[in-house]
């Protein structure tokens, strides 16, 4: 898709929005004829009186945008915008592939789902199956999504395969905390 620069195709950018205001947010920019991405989800959410599909945003709180930096005024006072993401104070473009990456699976009619962001050494809880419950460390081996646990005081670990969809985040590997001192008085 070429943009507004001679054939080139313009770079993808990331806004942080306001807390559900996503659906506004990409509708508004839409309207000033950005070119705006908002990457959707259906599920299901059930009240007490009734069943309801609903389409929710498969990353809350962003919207991507094509280009349009040079309206970075009239993107940034669009109701529910608080600001661009970026390094070092200069706006982080995304790679169309990762974008490309996400319509794919959208367009699959697999179910997919938001989920939290899984780094290797992350503190993690089994949410489902025989495992549940248990914490550990997430790893991976060869592509292998594994579940680390250790026994602190043997100085040993076992790891188990799991599915990476059925964990939960819980924090960061905890700190080693260092001996404390003994203070010597004279």
């Amino acid at each position: 898709m070429a943009g507004q620069n001679g054939g080139v195709p313009e770079n993808w950018y990331a806004l942080f929005t306001r807390y559900q205001h996503e659906k506004i947010v990409a509708l508004g920019l839409s309207n000033k004829n950005h070119d705006v991405y908002l990457p959707v989800y259906r599920a299901a959410r059930r009240w007490q009186d009734r069943d309801k599909q609903l389409w929710l945003p498969l990353f809350p709180s962003y919207v991507f945008i094509r280009g349009g930096l040079d309206r970075q005024l009239q993107i940034l006072t669009t109701p529910g915008v608080i600001h661009i993401v970026g390094w070092g104070g200069r706006p982080a473009a995304i790679p169309q592939s990762q974008l490309d990456v996400i319509r794919q699976m959208l367009a699959s009619g697999s179910r997919v789902e938001s989920h939290s962001y899984l780094q290797c050494g992350d503190r993690v809880r089994v949410k489902s199956g025989p495992l549940t419950g248990m914490e550990g460390i997430l790893d991976r081996k060869k592509g292998v999504a594994r579940l680390v646990v250790s026994m602190e005081m043997l100085g040993r670990s076992a790891a188990v395969e799991i599915d990476a969809l059925n964990v939960e985040r819980i924090g960061p590997i905890p700190a080693v905390r260092p001996p404390k001192a003994l203070s010597v008085s004279a």
